[in-house]
Order: structure tokens, then C-alpha cells, then sequence
């Protein structure tokens, strides 16, 4: 109820600007714990134990300002980020732009972030029993880096002590020549200098693209499961340009919202064929309902996370999620949530 007030209000205001107060409000406002605690929605992944499978996706607290808010929220788990070695102001303003008759995000921002030294003394100075579920910290490449690889690999020594799990991201379309890491050679390179940076068996996740062929996908999986990552996150924005309402359309940067949901679907089932189900899978791009987090539920997805429906569902949108997807679980005869896991593949 309070959100819906409040939208009209944050919708007169720029997008950026927008999220910028809404993480105001979330370290001024106080927030009870909303977090649901059915056993249906409880499971083990990556090691891991989650209280339920939706998640925040990076991006909204880029800077770990709020996991413990967002944790109360009702999420399973957050991811923070994406964080770059050195601090970085990101592409030009305007640079975030609401589709709003798409029920859309196009967004070229280019990795903005404070650096992982801040968030490291943010996350330092949470208490360990402050966080409700696991915290990820999603790491990437400075733009101006001489050696991409060798940023992730500081990523991982930096950031590892403080990580439920650790995600590299090389699948954001907005900083010039990231999304070749995702060739198969690069790849491999990548992910063998990242295993061996750990320093104990935090799980690895890779964040894909969407906009992939067949052949990138079998090259993917492959050097994924030869280099042990624990999961591979599908998907994030895409650049390709579906029919769409909004005089934002023929803004530049990565699509994200429902015009994004039936492609990232597809593609975690393309992952889920070419894997064989042996990768851990999360589902991300579109989700805004139930339903639809069900549907990648049941094509291989153990996890889900959602960003670009907040700006239009609000932020209980969570909530609602995890209470609804434990009346499809009693609907379908599943006793947890595990058990629908693939069902669809």
C-alpha cells in the first residue's frame, strides 16, 4: 500500500534518482523482518542453506549499503555489486531509463561503484547473525583495466573473506569488450586464475548473457563444469530490441523487465539441455509473479532473483512471490521446493 502512494511520487523523479532514494529510505525507514520461514520454500544449494529461493540481483545495492534491509525484506539471499577493484563513476547520465509501458529497464551503466575497499568496510561491520540468508558479491573488471583477468582475480582476494559466494560477471553489455570473456579460451583462463585465487571453497557462480548461439552455450557449460563453477546465473540484460511501447526504446544499454522474461527462459533451459542438469542453475531476467518464477523453478532453476519488477511491483514484491510459490508447490504435490526443481526439463 505504502509503494503504491509513493510511486507516482518516485516516478516524477529520473530513474537514477529514483533508486537513489529508495536506498535512503531503506537505511532511514524502519523495516521489520518479513522473511517466510515455510519449510516448502527451504533448500541446500552450493553448499548453502537458503530460507527460500528468491534473491535480490545486483545492481540495486551495488555499494552493500543495505543487504541487511534487503534481507528483511524477504529475499532468500542478496548479491551486491557489481564491485570493480578501483572506484569508477560509471557511463554518462542519463544512463537508467523506466520503460513504463513496457514494464522495462534499459540501463548503460557501465559498473558504477564506490570500489571494493568501501564495501569491504561496510560488510566488515555487519554482524554475522545480521544477515538472514547467504550474501553474494558480484565482481568485475575496471573499465580502463590493462588486465580484465587479473581484476578478477584481486575481486577474489578481496572479496572472498566476506562472501557467501562470489559471482563474475562478464556478461554486462555496457563496458566495452567484457562480453568476450564469455569465448571459450578467455573463459577458460579466466575461470582457472579465479579458482585458484580462493583461498577456501567459496562457491563460484558465473553470470551469462542471453544473447548467445548454440555453440557459445555447449563452450560455456563445458568450461564451466571442467573448472568446477558451482552455478551459472542466466540470465543478464539483453541487448537485442523486442517490439517495445515506450519513447525509451531506442535508448542504447541492456534490457531487463518483462520483455526480457520468454528469453531468459529459453535460455536456462538451453542451459539446462547442454549441462545435463549437472550445473547448479539460478534464473534471473522478467520475473515479476509466481508464475513466472515457477516456470523457471520447474525448468531447472533452484534459485531466482528480481530487480526490474521492484521498480513497478514495489519492494514486497518478494514476499508475495515466496507466499504464492508455496500454493503452487500444494497445488503440484510437491512437499519442497526441490522436488519441482527441473520437473518441466
Amino acid at each position: 500500500m505504502f509503494y503504491r502512494l509513493a510511486r507516482p511520487f518516485l516516478f516524477q523523479a529520473d530513474a537514477e534518482t529514483a533508486h537513489n532514494m529508495s536506498l535512503t529510505a531503506l537505511k532511514m525507514l524502519p523495516i521489520p523482518s518479513m522473511g517466510t520461514q515455510d519449510a516448502a520454500l527451504q533448500q541446500s544449494f552450493a553448499g548453502l542453506h537458503f530460507a527460500n529461493p528468491v534473491g535480490l540481483a545486483p545492481g540495486y545495492d551495488k555499494n552493500a549499503e543495505v543487504p541487511v534491509e534487503i534481507m528483511r525484506l524477504g529475499f532468500g539471499f542478496t548479491e551486491v555489486g557489481t564491485l570493480t577493484p578501483l572506484p569508477q563513476a560509471g557511463n554518462p547520465k542519463p544512463r537508467l531509463f523506466r520503460l513504463v509501458e513496457d514494464a522495462a529497464v534499459i540501463n548503460r551503466m557501465g559498473f558504477n561503484n564506490e570500489g571494493q575497499a568501501a564495501a569491504i568496510a561496510r560488510l566488515q561491520n555487519i554482524p554475522e547473525t545480521a544477515l538472514a540468508g547467504p550474501l553474494g558479491i558480484n565482481i568485475g573488471a575496471n573499465k580502463d583495466s590493462a588486465d580484465r583477468i587479473a581484476d578478477y582475480v584481486i575481486g577474489v582476494r578481496n572479496m572472498e573473506p566476506l562472501a557467501d559466494y562470489l559471482t563474475v560477471n562478464i556478461s554486462s553489455p555496457n563496458t566495452p569488450g567484457l562480453r568476450a570473456l564469455q569465448d571459450k579460451a578467455a573463459l577458460d583462463d579466466l575461470l582457472a586464475q579465479v579458482m585458484a585465487a580462493r583461498s577456501r571453497a567459496t562457491p563460484v557462480f558465473l553470470k551469462v548473457a542471453p544473447d548467445l548461439q548454440p555453440a557459445d552455450i555447449d563452450d560455456i557449460v563445458s568450461v564451466a563444469m571442467a573448472r568446477g563453477v558451482a552455478a551459472l546465473i542466466v540470465s543478464n540484460t539483453t541487448i537485442s530490441r523486442p517490439d517495445l511501447q515506450s519513447k525509451h526504446a531506442g535508448e542504447t544499454g541492456g534490457l531487463s523487465g518483462a520483455p526480457l522474461r520468454d528469453l531468459a527462459q529459453q535460455r536456462l533451459i538451453d542451459f539446462r539441455k547442454a549441462s545435463g542438469g549437472k550445473l547448479g542453475l539460478i534464473g534471473v531476467g522478467g520475473i515479476a509473479s509466481a508464475e513466472d518464477a515457477y516456470a523457471r523453478i520447474r525448468a531447472g532453476a533452484s534459485l531466482v532473483q528480481i530487480y526490474s519488477a521492484l521498480v513497478y511491483h514495489g519492494p514486497g514484491l518478494a514476499l508475495k512471490i515466496n507466499r504464492q510459490l508455496v500454493k503452487l508447490l500444494q497445488r503440484d504435490g510437491f512437499a519442497n521446493i526441490s522436488g519441482a526443481v527441473g520437473t518441466d526439463a
